[in-house]
């Protein structure tokens, strides 16, 4: 009769879960997630958190505490672990909080947390971990330490157990392994309810029982460190289930009513990707999760067992749950702490991926919870990142994930409905970081284990934190919103390409074969074997050139006004002397520049571009750059080209990108003296017929500094713009000289490493040769990056400019690089404030992206928003825009950023291209209720016309021909009309 009761039982309360809940909808997940917008959905969102939701800190006892032996606290199996086989750092001092509560709860209000989440030493209380041996020195430590937070406003979360078993416990029944710990734990449990539990409204009962049951009881990485029985770790977990519901009933029953508080166990888990979109993927990552989340979650939150996958899997070793233990552990959780840290990683044994990828997300961990657990409230009880024990307070990596994570947290709550009702940053200060001792630092505070006190120092990361909780989150702010407008009717809008497609036999009469049309069949034309027509005896026209015509094609489609590409300096003059020029080479150049400005499109060509590895420098110059004697070459070159494509080009551009830092200081030099000849070459021989204009174009990513919380912390932005962009720009554009900055950081560096820097003087002619030499400033840019002065990754730290390079991990990351719209608005307002007025153009700006695919998202995404950025800068900030160029055109001659696509050579248009073409026909974005931006037409291209201007007296005598021939030919016609 008693069975057939907790049948009835059981049988009531699953009709009531599985009409809310219906285990295996996280399934859905991955396929939800595919669908969304990419990347819009991956673009950083600027909200703020509900008004009442929980911004916490936390510890663990064992990891800050220290006094390991002080006032009567028994071992744990922490510091028996650390004292045996080879280890010989211990945790015995941690960050010696226990001493040093007043430290740690100044730094709490600093931060303005309203939460802090911190965990008993069981062993403290109960040094052999029964309650027979009350330790009430030990007791009242944890009595203080929640005084002092009511003091502060601060509510504790308080973890009755992170990790720290009485040793005592481990080594007279075996830890977690015997299920006598259930009924001891019970009664350390209600101790603390009862002591505790009046100024406590969240408690956790154990943290992360994965890592205890798998890697204390199986791996033997963490304390107590058994590898013994594989069987174990089942056995330990369906132990530490039990403890846990017997904890929160003993709440439920005695002690919620009248404390009103809420019980949960902190769960943990890593999130994880089918290598293929297929189902049986699918079903792969959700019995992954299962294995780590589910094994904890579904008891407590669904059914009161395991997972249906772990149970196939694993069969007869995993225990089993009688009906009444069922009943008991399902639905002991008043909410999911969930833990998502970086030590997930190490956690996991790769046959618990079952052949998938494991990945960093906390939004679609979040999302799966709440469809596989019908949407708990989530409370994110352990999140944050880490850096290595030699970064002090600069700590740019750990605020970048943590915006990361805290973004993920918002995203779930303002786009997926997830109820998130707090974020737990991990951890308050440095401490023992468990098996990684303390070769990482998780603190939001620098703790110098080197002096006496343990002194405490806010990081960055500290301070990003309380500013967020100030703010609530990210408020959107008028910098954040898209602008509505257009740029002025003259805006040249253009598409770049590194190069043309040359193809110097006209294919229009290269084939000398004679065909005929096969008239009683299908209509094509059969060539006749052995026969041949004649050689073609007529003028070769630049339209007999069918790479010509598609090419002038291809960009007229865009409907751009100018099309930006670069000559082959090589092929042009191959010995690089002059004298001895490709004239054909010339010739087809000559065609496609006039073909363009028949077409009405401007040509902007590059005499020479430096492309890493495929710089086209005459092969007989020998030293490239490096020899003096190329400035000259060079500026023959310039001559010659001028010379020849002068009369249709009205943009040139000199340099492409010189400032690229391996070329090195020497050929930079000379780099810049090659430049000032050409233009000035161009200034005296051939603007006054030509009236074109010249420069050159710096590639310019913008550089952002990682924390900003100080004029100190835009120092190294300013260094590394001074070497990057300054280097050109100041000879150039401004003083004649290199930076200032430049120089006085060469100086200091060489004397740290004995002169390996030198940087070459102008001579006073070398200086007039040089200043001044632009009519426009113009950059190529494509992402950001952020800069600190300190050492956190040796690898992406350089060595001369003494500045680490840092991605920021809430950017959306292209194929290649990181898209960071706002960063182009940054580089131009950089260019007018240093170089007022200059008219500046865009010359190339673009995102690299799967060459297959014909909606190119990324692109469209990219393009919409820096053209935008680009326009704030415009009507905003006063910047002196002239143009933008999207680059590039096809994916042929630049792959993977082109406009157009090919598949086994078929062209075809992205998606980016209509949509380019879109804001060029709107010449912005101009609000809806606006009326038509009202812009002159162009007059279109008359050919002959330059000839008329230049030359009066031929232009009259050709009217006056022009106008006989009509007279006559009219008479002829009325009079040849009246005879009939």
């Amino acid at each position: 009769m008693k069975n057939i009761g907790v049948l009835f039982a059981l049988l009531i309360f699953c009709e009531i879960k599985c009409a809310v809940a219906s285990p295996g909808d996280g399934l859905h997940t991955w396929k939800r997630f595919n669908q969304l917008s990419n990347p819009g959905d991956k673009a950083f969102l600027y909200d703020t958190f509900p008004e009442h939701f929980m911004w916490s800190v936390g510890t663990a006892a064992y990891q800050i505490e220290g006094a390991h032996d002080k006032d009567g606290k028994g071992l744990s199996i922490w510091d028996t672990f650390n004292r045996g086989g080879t280890r010989i750092v211990k945790g015995d001092v941690g960050s010696d909080s226990y001493h040093n509560i007043p430290g740690d709860i100044h730094a709490l209000k600093l931060l303005g947390v309203n939460h802090y989440r911190f965990s008993i030493s069981w062993s403290r209380i109960f040094p052999n971990g029964s309650v027979s041996s009350y330790n009430e020195k030990g007791a009242n430590y944890y009595k203080k330490l929640i005084n002092r937070l009511k003091e502060i406003k601060v509510q504790p979360v308080v973890t009755l157990y992170h990790w720290d078993l009485p040793d005592n416990l481990q080594s007279r029944y075996g830890g977690w392994g015997n299920p006598i710990l259930v009924d001891l734990f019970k009664e350390y449990a209600d101790f603390c309810f009862k002591t505790y539990g009046d100024d406590v409204k969240y408690w956790i009962t154990i943290d992360n029982p994965f890592v205890i049951a798998w890697h204390g009881y199986g791996t033997g990485k963490v304390a107590p460190g058994i590898k013994t029985d594989s069987d174990l770790p089942y056995r330990v977990g369906h132990n530490l289930l039990k403890a846990h519901a017997a904890a929160w009933h003993t709440y439920d029953k005695h002690y919620r009513a009248k404390q009103g508080g809420k019980v949960s166990m902190a769960l943990a888990s890593h999130w994880v990707q089918p290598i293929r979109a297929r189902h049986e993927n699918q079903r792969a990552c959700q019995c992954s999760l299962d294995f780590v989340l589910g094994w904890f979650a579904r008891p407590l939150f669904v059914d009161g067992d395991y997972p249906p996958c772990m149970k196939h899997k694993l069969s007869h070793r995993l225990p089993v749950f009688t009906e009444m233990e069922r009943l008991h552990i399902s639905g002991t959780a008043d909410f999911f702490a969930l833990s998502h840290s970086p030590s997930l990683s190490f956690q996991l044994n790769t046959s618990f991926l079952f052949g998938q990828d494991e990945e960093l997300d906390l939004r679609r961990l979040m999302y799966w919870i709440h469809a596989e657990y019908n949407n708990p409230p989530i409370f994110v009880v352990e999140s944050g990142w880490f850096v290595q024990t030699t970064t002090k307070t600069k700590d740019a990596t750990c605020i970048t994930y943590l915006k990361r994570f805290i973004i993920d947290t918002l995203k779930s709550i303002r786009y997926d409905n997830v109820t998130v009702i707090g974020y737990t940053a991990w951890s308050l200060v440095d401490g023992f970081e468990w098996h990684r001792e303390y070769t990482i630092r998780r603190g939001l505070y620098y703790v110098d284990f080197n002096t006496p006190d343990l002194r405490r120092e806010p990081k960055t990361s500290a301070t990003f934190y309380s500013k967020l909780i100030e703010k609530n989150g990210f408020p959107l702010l008028p910098e954040h919103q898209p602008v509505q407008g257009v740029f002025p009717c003259n805006f040249a809008w253009g598409v770049a390409a590194n190069s043309i497609q040359i193809e110097t036999t006209p294919t229009q009469f290269a084939d000398p074969s004679v065909y005929i049309w096969n008239i009683s069949g299908n209509g094509e034309l059969q060539r006749l074997e052995g026969v041949q027509a004649p050689p073609v005896r007529r003028v070769r026209h630049c339209l007999d050139y069918a790479t010509i015509r598609q090419q002038v094609s291809d960009v007229q489609r865009l409907r751009v006004s100018h099309f930006h590409f670069s000559l082959n300096w090589s092929s042009i003059t191959p010995t690089g002397n002059v004298e001895e020029a490709n004239a054909t080479l010339l010739g087809y150049y000559l065609c496609f520049v006039g073909e363009l400005s028949r077409a009405n499109i401007t040509p902007v060509v590059t005499l020479w571009h430096h492309t890493v590895g495929r710089s086209s420098i005459p092969a007989p110059l020998e030293g490239g750059w490096q020899n003096k004697e190329t400035v000259w070459v060079f500026a023959d070159y310039a001559r010659l080209c001028f010379q020849w494509l002068g009369a249709h080009v009205k943009m040139w551009i000199t340099l492409a990108e010189p400032n690229e830092e391996t070329l090195g200081y020497v050929a930079g030099h000379h780099l810049l003296l090659a430049h000032g000849m050409a233009w000035r070459v161009y200034d005296r021989e051939f603007r006054p017929t030509h009236g074109g204009k010249v420069s050159l174009v710096l590639h310019m990513d913008w550089v952002e500094p990682a924390v900003s919380f100080s004029r100190q912390d835009v120092e190294p932005v300013n260094r590394v713009l001074a070497f990057r962009i300054g280097w050109f720009a100041e000879p150039i554009f401004g003083s004649g000289d290199y930076p200032a900055l430049m120089r006085s950081w060469l100086q200091h560096r060489n004397s740290l490493d004995l002169f390996n820097y030198q940087l070459p003087t102008f001579s006073e002619e070398e200086r007039q040769l040089v200043k001044g030499t632009y009519d426009f400033f113009a950059i190529n840019h494509y992402t950001t990056v952020t800069v600190l002065d300190s050492t956190e990754n040796k690898y992406t730290y350089t060595k001369l400019l003494e500045v680490q390079f840092v991605y920021d991990a809430t950017w959306i990351k292209a194929q290649d690089a990181w898209v960071v719209p706002f960063g182009l608005r940054k580089a131009l307002n950089w260019v007018h404030s240093h170089y007022k007025d200059v008219p500046i153009y865009v010359m190339a700006n673009g995102v690299k992206e799967d060459p297959t695919q014909f909606k190119d998202n990324m692109r469209v995404y990219y393009l919409y928003n820096y053209i935008n950025e680009a326009l704030k800068a415009h009507i905003l900030d006063g910047v002196n825009l002239q143009g933008y160029f999207a680059y590039g055109l096809n994916d042929l001659l630049d792959p993977g950023f082109g406009m157009y696509g090919y598949v086994q050579d078929e062209v075809f248009e992205k998606a980016s291209l209509s949509h380019y073409r879109n804001i060029i026909d709107h010449n912005g974005f101009p609000a809806p209720e606006s009326p038509p931006q009202q812009c002159p037409r162009p007059a279109k291209p008359c050919s002959g016309c330059h000839i008329l201007a230049k030359h009066s007296v031929v232009g009259f005598l050709s009217l006056l021909g022009s106008a006989l021939v009509i007279t006559m030919g009219l008479t002829l016609y009325y009079a040849t009309r009246k005879h009939s």
